[in-house]
């Protein structure tokens, strides 16, 4: 894997740099405490097999999902903002986008794809209803549009973080697109969504390893990290982190709460005429 930061020699990040084992042990490891990514990789899983023909990543950063959707489709193209892209951790991982694009209108003719993904992206854009408008224009009659957004999520890549949706604002924004959506699934309960936020202070708060973690490939659309950790705090960071995630799971099980989660992952298709 690609380091996405620049990192000093003998930091942990150059570490994992130089231990591709050890690397993905530890991306394994932080992707099951990382509760938000968990819970939206496991959705999107779910919903893959809905995803045909012509596929396009809307905002596909280091196109860390096309793995998923392959097995589905008989092509996946990228597509990035044009500009702040360049600007992001993820500008120097290995994969990257197709093409960029100026945010405006999407450089494609009318119904050219069988599915659209969008992953925590709609959070970002200032016109949301356009670029939903966008997603819809170049998709297929009946064809998929499968989208992700926060409900409940920190403040990130500042100052471009804009709005949080609840399922019923992604309907709103759908069907002015002519969009129906067919399947909305939350992201995790309440309790993965407390376990996710004191998670996050532990890990970019107090141990910092925001950097460790963009080393790893996560964190791709914000801005690289140079904050030195505080890797004397993992002793008692890691092992909380682990245990915060393990019980979020099992009260989320038995104590279902509908109205709390982290985001939302929705299916929906192209009216026909």
């Amino acid at each position: 894997m690609a380091t996405s930061v620049p990192v000093n020699p003998g930091s942990i990040g150059s570490l994992l740099t130089r231990a591709p084992a050890l690397a993905r042990v530890a991306r394994r490891t932080s992707d099951w405490i990382d509760l938000a990514w968990w819970t939206l990789e496991r959705t999107l899983r779910e919903v893959a097999p809905r995803a045909h023909g012509r596929l396009l990543d809307v905002g596909c950063g280091d196109k860390q999902w096309e793995p998923l959707f392959l097995p589905y489709v008989s092509e996946y193209l990228g597509i990035e903002l044009e500009g702040t892209f360049t600007r992001t951790a993820a500008a120097g991982a290995e994969r990257g986008p197709d093409l960029t694009y100026d945010g405006k209108r999407l450089p494609f003719e009318d119904a050219s794809f069988d599915t659209v993904l969008n992953v925590q992206v709609l959070e970002h854009t200032p016109a949301p209803a356009a670029l939903v408008a966008e997603l819809g224009r170049v998709l297929k009659p009946d064809g998929v549009l499968l989208l992700a957004a926060p409900f409940s999520f920190r403040l990130h890549e500042q100052p471009h973080d804009y709005f949080r949706y609840t399922p019923h604002g992604l309907r709103v924004l759908c069907v002015a697109a002519g969009l129906e959506i067919t399947e909305v699934h939350a992201c995790g309960g309440l309790f993965s969504l407390i376990a996710h936020k004191l998670n996050s202070y532990l890990a970019l708060r107090v141990a910092r390893i925001g950097g460790v973690a963009q080393s790893l490939g996560k964190l791709g659309h914000e801005d690289p990290t140079r904050v030195r950790a505080r890797l004397w705090t993992l002793p008692v960071v890691a092992p909380s982190m682990l245990a915060l995630s393990a019980a979020a799971r099992g009260l989320d099980g038995l104590l279902e709460e509908p109205d709390e989660t982290l985001g939302y992952v929705i299916v929906a298709r192209r009216q026909r005429a």
